[in-house]
């Protein structure tokens, strides 16, 4: 077998914080003398969620069993998901901005077995996955992101499930949105659609390029999730990966 070293794109300081985190952690439950320090298990996890390296890759490189690998990252991706900020804090920020871009985005899996394979397979994109929506700043940096839904639910549906139209009207923030969510009214600021003629009459075409050219900056908020390569093919159970947005939006956050 060969062995070879990689790079990881990520900042000591956010090493630094999630080794915080578990060294807090051992110390609360009185662990006792592990195979990887804390620095170890941090970077563990970090490799797993930046690069998605399976449990049986992350074993090898780290001289563990593939249980304990397991056992390790699913230890940190739970205590990183629960400082995550939840939508009554991100509202708090929103509240702080001109105004924020709502979007949605497809982290792709694997096929399901059984009636779920069709729950979670996206009509729109053609493939199976989970919906994720998001709330980006002007500039497109990420303020949240939401809990999973089965990719076959649409963004609109989405939005209201997890209450974030009513919490962005209840508090008066202004907030752009594209086409997937047409009718949410309330704060919810959309474009036109094109009516039976299929022409925009000349004061909607402006509207529709400047609000298209806001929403652009929004998918940054994408970018950022799916920079994180556990989210561009999941190989775990969909049920999982709500934690595991959670997490990615406290290392988000921390890195700021």
């Amino acid at each position: 077998m060969l062995f070879y070293r990689a790079a990881l794109d990520l900042s000591r300081s956010t090493l630094a914080f999630v080794a915080g985190l578990v060294r807090d952690h051992r110390d609360r439950i009185g662990s006792r003398w592990r195979v990887l320090g804390p620095d170890r298990q941090a970077l563990l996890v970090l490799v797993h969620l930046r690069r998605n390296d399976t449990f049986a890759r992350l074993a090898a490189a780290f001289g563990i069993g593939t249980a304990t690998a397991h056992r390790y990252v699913t230890e940190v991706v739970a205590l990183l998901a629960d400082l995550a900020p939840g939508l009554r804090e991100a509202m708090r920020i929103a509240q702080r901005k001109a105004y924020v871009i709502l979007d949605g985005t497809l982290a792709p899996i694997d096929r399901l077995s059984g009636a779920n394979d069709r729950l979670y397979y996206s009509g729109k994109h053609h493939r199976h996955g989970v919906n994720i929506q998001f709330l980006t700043d002007p500039h497109g940096r990420l303020i949240w992101a939401s809990p999973i839904l089965p990719g076959s639910v649409h963004d609109l549906t989405a939005a209201r499930t997890h209450g974030i139209i009513d919490a962005l009207t209840h508090r008066a923030i202004a907030c752009y949105a594209d086409k997937a969510y047409v009718g949410a009214g309330g704060a919810i600021g959309t474009p036109y659609k094109r009516g039976k003629s299929r022409k925009l009459g000349k004061r909607k075409k402006p509207f529709n390029r400047h609000h298209a050219k806001v929403r652009a900056l929004g998918e940054q908020g994408a970018a950022t999730l799916k920079g994180w390569h556990i989210l561009r093919k999941a190989r775990c159970s969909p049920g999982r990966l709500t934690a595991t947005v959670q997490a990615i939006l406290t290392l988000h956050h921390q890195a700021r």
